[in-house]
């Protein structure tokens, strides 16, 4: 079968050719494509060239189609149809009946916060929409540009121009210690705190956080007694020890009560955070998308 390049074509012609076997009629079809009978026979001449049959042949006062130009009409008619529906607008965006999956690039921290407040709203109004975590990676950005994440949720300065961003909220940092911990019974002072044994949360790995920072131009060091890569990791080992963890504060409130762990502001001043949504801007007019983003702006 010899395959027509459609670059070489002009479309226009199908819609042409739609009209006359719908009309069998070259000034009818005209009327219907807004274009005059002569325009209208040239384009018939045209497509008979192209498609090597005469389409439509006179019989008497009317034309008729020829076998090839019936074959064609169920055809032609259905690709009309799906060309309108590609060029019309969607429908109006229904969460409820949205059966979607959404890819969230997070830590455990954000999963954390990010997931119970938004389990609620998504149960209520959109219960076909599932969530699934990814791991946060350095190269966050590029999983947004690959499509592996949909949103991102993190820590991330200065995206480049394709990727969006929104500040959800501030974050600070506070100190977890067990309830009864020796170092309750006097003030926390900076040596005091240096000194004791510390959890780090690094879930990439790398061995100094922010605080480590801090006391070294104080000219003071601490000692990481244990490292994990779990925010619900490290206030465990601190429930069932004499060390120290210093996280965020909202990770602080939800687990300081079940953990029977105490929270205490650090004793040196430490920079806050900005925790920030991400989205690559082809996203950006996505009605699901905005829809999820929408929720997410709204729980926290």
């Amino acid at each position: 079968m010899h395959r027509v390049h459609l670059h070489a074509v002009n479309l226009n012609l199908l819609v042409v050719l739609g009209a006359l076997l719908e009309t069998r009629s070259i000034r009818a079809a005209a009327s219907q494509v807004a274009l005059s009978p002569s325009a209208t026979s040239h384009a018939l001449g045209r497509l008979r060239e192209l498609l090597g049959d005469e389409l439509l042949v006179r019989a008497g006062n009317r034309m008729v189609p020829t076998p090839r130009a019936e074959r064609l009409r169920p055809q032609v008619a259905r690709l009309l149809e799906e060309a309108a529906t590609v060029l019309s607008e969607e429908r109006p965006f229904d969460p409820a009946t949205l059966v979607r999956d959404f890819r969230i690039g997070a830590d455990d921290y954000a999963e954390l916060l990010v997931y119970r407040s938004l389990s609620d709203a998504i149960a209520a109004e959109a219960p076909g929409i599932a969530l699934h975590a990814r791991t946060h990676r350095a190269d966050g950005v590029e999983q947004l540009r690959a499509g592996e994440v949909d949103i991102g949720i993190g820590v991330l300065r200065d995206p480049p121009a394709d990727v969006h961003e929104e500040v959800l909220f501030e974050e600070e940092f506070v100190c977890l210690l067990r309830k009864g911990h020796p170092a309750l019974a006097r003030r926390l002072t900076l040596e005091r705190y240096a000194a004791l044994g510390h959890v780090l949360v690094s879930p990439r790995g790398t061995p100094r956080g922010v605080v480590d920072i801090v006391l070294e131009r104080q000219g003071l060091k601490r000692r990481v007694a244990r490292s994990v890569g779990s925010f619900w990791v490290a206030p465990r080992l601190v429930a069932e020890s004499d060390f120290v963890l210093t996280t965020a504060r909202r990770v602080a409130e939800l687990l300081a009560e079940p953990l029977n762990l105490a929270i205490r502001t650090p004793p040196l001043e430490l920079p806050r955070f900005a925790m920030k949504m991400l989205w690559h801007r082809r996203n950006e007019d996505d009605p699901a998308h905005r829809w999820l983003r929408d929720r997410i702006r709204a729980a926290n």
